[in-house]
């Protein structure tokens, strides 16, 4: 009987949601895209960057750019797990040849990230796949990290929804 009822609420949860298997599957194809874009900018950008001011950020994109590889992998074996291959292609690359705007594109870049992992932690609970929702919480985690580094070397504040511009008004970014 119990099991029965975790399944009815597993049903009607997802049913909240409006939130189908393939929705989600196709959403984690979406985050490991955007996970190899990351590992592919953060590399350039870790030797891009120049002047003493954005050395140490440097060494600290090395480091996301590995972190981000396991991101993709671990988002890999979710998919597998589902029965699934990983797109192979990663969402569309962007540079900047300036320090700050090399910063800012990957600031924004977390940003996306962050909200999407979100969204999909809510689908996967809504779902009953508690294990995915664990696995991309901890990589929320390290995200925010990343967010973290990026801001506090532009000077601004890590969290986007609380990001303002100079002149006070919510950050454009988004």
């Amino acid at each position: 009987m119990a099991t029965k009822r975790a399944s009815t609420t597993e049903t009607n949860s997802a049913q909240a949601t409006q939130v189908t298997r393939d929705q989600l599957i196709q959403g984690l194809q979406d985050d490991i895209a955007r996970e190899y874009k990351a590992i592919i900018q953060y590399i350039i950008f870790s030797q891009k960057l120049d002047t003493a001011r954005f050395m140490n950020i440097a060494d600290q994109l090395a480091q996301h750019a590995h972190q981000e590889l396991d991101h993709a992998l671990a988002i890999a074996r979710q998919l597998d797990y589902f029965g699934e291959y990983p797109v192979h292609e990663p969402k569309p690359i962007e540079v900047s040849e300036d320090n700050e705007g090399m910063l800012r594109l990957d600031l924004q870049a977390e940003d996306d990230t962050i909200r999407n992992y979100r969204d999909r932690i809510r689908q996967a609970d809504a779902l009953g796949e508690y294990a995915l929702g664990e696995v991309l919480r901890g990589i929320v985690e390290q995200e925010q990290d990343h967010q973290i580094d990026l801001a506090t070397a532009l000077g601004v504040v890590p969290n986007e929804q609380q990001r303002k511009t100079p002149a006070g008004r919510k950050n454009a970014t988004k």
